[in-house]
């Protein structure tokens, strides 16, 4: 699975290698998630976590697996692997290739990862590189994870901001 990330768009991927070249197998992108509901943000974790989703679930529908392996049903800041089921095909097994991004924690490109992992498709990771990892303590918060993933930090962000653009407003508002 390739994850890159532009300043406009974010490419999730599923290729593989060929002697003529890289074949894409199937592919979503951040500029399609309007037509789901999702109109603002469409680079932000979020919207990186919604295009890993939507690789998984088209990926899966175009196999035929899409029944058998449905994916994360529960909350999705939790950790998720995807195990085959026996008596069924395996689980659709592939690797990240970040590419040139820095892989370091909290990185779009993870978020694209657990998209995928919770769109039902097997891609061996950890949770070091979720947002909500604490590399002091070695434990992972999940909550804040999910914060991530529902956008919950930008709204948080925005709201700040508003309210101290309010306290500058009134704080230099000339007095009478």
């Amino acid at each position: 699975m390739g994850v890159h990330v532009t300043n406009r768009d974010i490419i999730c991927q599923i290729a593989y290698a060929r002697i003529e070249g890289n074949m894409t197998v199937c592919a979503a992108y951040a500029h399609e998630l309007p037509k789901y509901g999702v109109r603002v943000g469409l680079t932000n974790y979020a919207a990186a976590y919604c295009t890993g989703l939507l690789l998984a679930h088209r990926l899966l529908n175009r196999f035929g697996m899409d029944k058998i392996y449905e994916g994360q049903v529960e909350a999705p800041g939790d950790k998720y692997n995807v195990e085959s089921i026996d008596g069924q095909p395996g689980a659709f097994n592939c690797y990240l290739d970040a590419g040139l991004a820095r892989t370091t924690t909290g990185n779009k490109v993870f978020g694209a990862l657990k998209g995928t992992v919770d769109g039902g498709l097997s891609i061996p990771h950890s949770t070091k590189r979720f947002p909500g990892y604490d590399s002091e303590s070695k434990e992972f918060n999940a909550e804040v994870h999910w914060k991530h993933i529902v956008g919950q930090n930008v709204a948080d962000s925005m709201r700040n901001l508003m309210e101290e653009a309010e306290m500058r407003a009134r704080n230099s508002s000339p007095s009478t």
